[in-house]
């Protein structure tokens, strides 16, 4: 079972990818994103690490489940109680990447597990996957998408822009690129021969 890491800017066409290689090879694919919603329910194992450190925060629904919209105004303006929650969360997820590779690698029922994680370097995935691809758009076409399909300004692109990391640096860290810069065709025909290179048959 090959283990990869996919990642890139944001608006760079992940999804599109994702789905593409969950239609055609026999496949996992695991959300960073939605492990991180899962370990933060009531039932998650960071909750009472969690409830500790906003339990005086205007943030909690009946259920005693986080208000996404409230939790997120905290954290864009408390640095130090971002980096608290990053600081919980981050490793948590983690070790459920590491749980549930181990998991398959022992059940060996799929050949492809893929990991999306905006993080990916950044909280070293390359520790874990046997390899990570860089899904390269140019920040041009990011944003006449990011603008098209969320409804972004100009200035809340660049806010996001300044945080990640550069073309250069997810170069350097990730075996194999992907330029999205193309039609869908295009992308798609360097997945098939990516995957053909790899060895993994389609389903």
């Amino acid at each position: 079972m090959l283990f990869i890491g996919i990642t890139g800017g944001v608006g760079a066409g992940k999804t599109e990818i994702l789905n593409h290689i969950k239609d055609n090879w026999c496949s996992r694919i695991m959300l960073a994103d939605e492990i991180a919603h899962d370990v933060m329910t009531p039932d998650g194992r960071c909750y009472g690490q969690l409830r500790e450190l906003f339990g005086d925060d205007d943030v909690w629904q009946e259920d005693g489940s986080f208000d996404r919209k409230k939790l997120a105004s905290v954290l864009f303006s408390n640095d130090a109680k971002r980096a608290r929650e990053d600081a919980i969360v981050h490793p948590a997820v983690k070790e459920v990447v590491r749980e549930e590779y181990a998991r398959e690698k022992e059940l060996a029922r799929v050949d492809l597990l893929v990991l999306e994680a905006a993080l990916l370097i950044e909280e070293k995935y390359d520790e874990i996957c046997g390899e990570l691809w860089y899904i390269y758009t140019s920040e041009e076409n990011r944003r006449e998408r990011l603008k098209a399909s969320r409804g972004y300004s100009d200035a809340k692109v660049d806010s996001i822009f300044k945080t990640q990391l550069s073309e250069e640096t997810f170069r350097a860290h990730c075996a194999e690129v992907i330029d999205n810069n193309g039609t869908r065709k295009d992308t798609f025909f360097q997945v098939d021969a990516l995957m053909e290179k790899k060895g993994i048959r389609p389903r």
